[in-house]
């Protein structure tokens, strides 16, 4: 555990008991301060209270008053679509906000670290999709290179729960936009934006707000270098903002549209061959098609801005290629689950928006498409045109009759996972594969994505 620096002596308000709240009371309480803790949820109080953390209802009269700092859970609304009654009630006190990632940040490097002969690095990626299989790749290139490296945020564990980094250490960071925007400290060493796709927009109010979360990690932080993904007009914006000048090395673009040569930085793939490119000429290079855990072009993203991060962390071409060829990527995420018969089962849950199933969509050539589920805001209009390799879309999901009519390829209703893997695996010729990739959210029939993929999972191998 990192204990929280900043506030010994003080109480700070705590509401969200998950994995990162009780992280946070858990530092909190190591760094000197008392923490007052809330969630709505009596189980999660339970949980705290039996760890003997105080809880104890943070709008009762006189409780946020005393408190140095109000620090939130990521699910929890500050802003919009309207602030949680608890945080309206600290902002009309003037009580700070803040989050598990601002203490951490705050928090991380002490006057121990003089004391280090190399100071520990910290690695932050974000972006709409494959932040998480950027960061878990990165931690794998470095592991398998005989690198420290720890891997949380978003994924893995709480930043407060990682061991405090030793001597050339890395550590790795998956944050969301919900995380960037409310920390008060973002200091990584190296930044990375993989993407940007409408997603959460109530809680940003527009396109413009999500990606003005996203840019807080660089704004408010000044990394020493960014690795920025300018396959969208905000990437490409992004990148120019952070630039001082043409060729400037603190700034890697990634591609996976284009051919990237003029001066500067660049990581891109064409063709299957990613390709690093540094002051017109080309420095290393490495063929991803036979690399299995990094299907189609999203992942050939996820693999140039990781390829860039390691580069910049002093990692050689041959050492990074061949650690790429060992990933066995994440679950829910482009993850094969099962072959039969010359047909493949992958379980790509995450892809919970419509630009994540386009990426999967473009992935495999012949595609028994399994989709549906809680329509997000937009519709599905952007997947039209995008389902060139789709032979058959059979849909799950409360509403699914509803999505199947948006669909501009033959579909099948199911509308429970059981029928739609029976039904597709049925129809499936060798060569096919049976893509779970829903294109919608998970929370009309699941818990979650995780949820979702294991259900499809299971029922894979019940038909196998």
């Amino acid at each position: 555990m990192i204990p929280a620096q900043g506030h010994a002596g003080e109480r700070v308000a705590v509401l969200g008991l998950g994995r990162s709240g009780l992280a946070a009371a858990r530092a909190l309480r190591a760094g000197g301060a008392e923490p007052l803790c809330w969630d709505d949820n009596p189980a999660a109080r339970e949980t705290a209270e039996a760890e003997g953390l105080v809880c104890t209802d943070l709008l009762r009269g006189g409780v946020l008053e005393s408190a140095s700092a109000l620090v939130l859970s990521p699910g929890i609304p500050h802003l919009y679509p309207a602030p949680n009654p608890v945080v309206a009630a600290a902002l009309e006190a003037g009580v700070p906000l803040d989050n598990d990632i601002g203490l951490f940040f705050r928090s991380l490097a002490t006057s121990d670290w003089a004391r280090h002969d190399m100071p520990p690095r910290v690695v932050a990626v974000t972006g709409s999709n494959g932040k998480s299989t950027t960061a878990a790749l990165i931690h794998h290139i470095l592991g398998e290179s005989g690198r420290d490296s720890q891997l949380a945020g978003n994924i893995g564990r709480g930043v407060f729960d990682i061991d405090p980094p030793g001597d050339g250490a890395v550590v790795v960071l998956e944050l969301s936009s919900y995380q960037t925007e409310l920390a008060r400290a973002l200091t990584p060493d190296i930044a990375v934006f993989t993407n940007l796709s409408p997603d959460h927009l109530d809680r940003h109010a527009g396109r413009g707000g999500y990606f003005a979360a996203k840019r807080r990690l660089f704004a408010e932080g000044a990394p020493d270098r960014a690795v920025i993904g300018v396959d969208e007009t905000e990437g490409q914006f992004l990148s120019n903002q952070l630039s001082e000048a043409r060729g400037d090395d603190r700034v890697i673009q990634v591609s996976v549209t284009r051919k990237l040569t003029s001066a500067g930085w660049h990581v891109f793939v064409r063709k299957g061959f990613l390709t690093e490119y540094r002051k017109g000429r080309q420095v290393g290079a490495a063929d991803l098609r036979p690399v299995r855990g990094l299907p189609g072009a999203h992942n050939h993203q996820n693999a140039c801005a990781a390829w860039a991060v390691a580069r910049s962390l002093g990692l050689a071409p041959r050492v990074i290629e061949t650690a790429l060829h060992s990933f066995p990527g994440l679950p829910h995420r482009s993850q094969v689950v099962a072959e039969s018969g010359g047909v493949t089962f992958v379980n790509d849950s995450k892809a919970t928006n419509v630009d994540s199933a386009a990426r999967a969509l473009a992935a495999f050539p012949r595609i028994r498409w399994i989709c549906g589920g809680l329509e997000k805001e937009g519709g599905l209009d952007a997947l039209r045109g995008q389902t060139g390799a789709v032979v058959k879309a059979y849909v799950i999901g409360r509403e699914a009759a509803a999505f199947a009519m948006q669909l501009d390829v033959e579909a099948e209703i199911c509308t429970d996972m059981a029928t739609a893997v029976a039904r597709a695996a049925a129809d499936a010729a060798p060569g096919d594969t049976v893509l779970l990739a829903p294109a919608a959210a998970s929370f009309d029939q699941y818990d979650n994505f995780e949820q979702r993929g294991a259900d499809f999972t299971a029922m894979v191998r019940r038909h196998l």
